[in-house]
């Protein structure tokens, strides 16, 4: 079982932290259009446990496709850092995924598109993203609180508020505001 380690921020614009990842010597990984499409029970129980099951489709800048099946557990406590168990593996058929997710009671409740651009940094994942309605943001992922702090410091987010939400419940928030009624959100 994986432990998923995050700082999360949102940024006024990636231009600027793209310039920083290339002055500290970052490894550009590539871009890729994201179809995040999430699950649950009509009883919402992995919504209620703070847990999360999600097939991402992502096309790579490349043309290649990969798909993901994700089970992201509840919150853990006592770091300021988003730390979760993470369950994550690759499948080569979204389709079967989802009919198979069904038959065992979950069904889709909210896909949105997500572009993201992934760097390598200091022993992390640094991915900027691009959210519908909901802007830019920087995810730093690592092996640890140290690894990311030091990450983030080096790229001078510092400074900027930690998210500890995921981009599903943002997103879920912002179109109940909003009054609008997409269940399928594209870019």
């Amino acid at each position: 079982m994986g432990k998923e380690i995050e700082a999360k921020m949102k940024v006024a614009d990636l231009e600027s932290v793209r310039a920083k990842l290339r002055d500290v010597k970052a490894t550009r990984v590539g871009t890729e259009l994201e179809t995040n499409t999430f699950y649950d029970t009509p009883q919402l129980k992995l919504r209620q446990a703070d847990s999360g099951l999600r097939i991402r489709v992502a096309i790579l800048e490349n043309g290649d496709r990969r798909c993901t099946i994700t089970f992201k557990g509840k919150l853990q406590p006592g770091s300021i850092l988003k730390t979760r168990e993470e369950i994550e593996f690759k499948v080569d058929d979204a389709k079967s995924a989802d009919e198979l997710f069904q038959r065992l009671g979950y069904s889709a409740m909210l896909a949105f598109e997500k572009r993201r651009e992934t760097w390598n940094f200091a022993d992390c994942e640094i991915a900027l993203d691009e959210m519908p309605y909901l802007g830019t943001y920087v995810e730093i992922e690592g092996p640890s609180d140290e690894a990311v702090f030091a990450a983030r410091k080096s790229l001078n987010l510092a400074d900027l508020p930690l998210i500890s939400r995921g981009y599903i419940s943002l997103l879920a928030e912002y179109l109940f505001e909003h009054k609008i009624n997409e269940r399928h959100v594209r870019l």
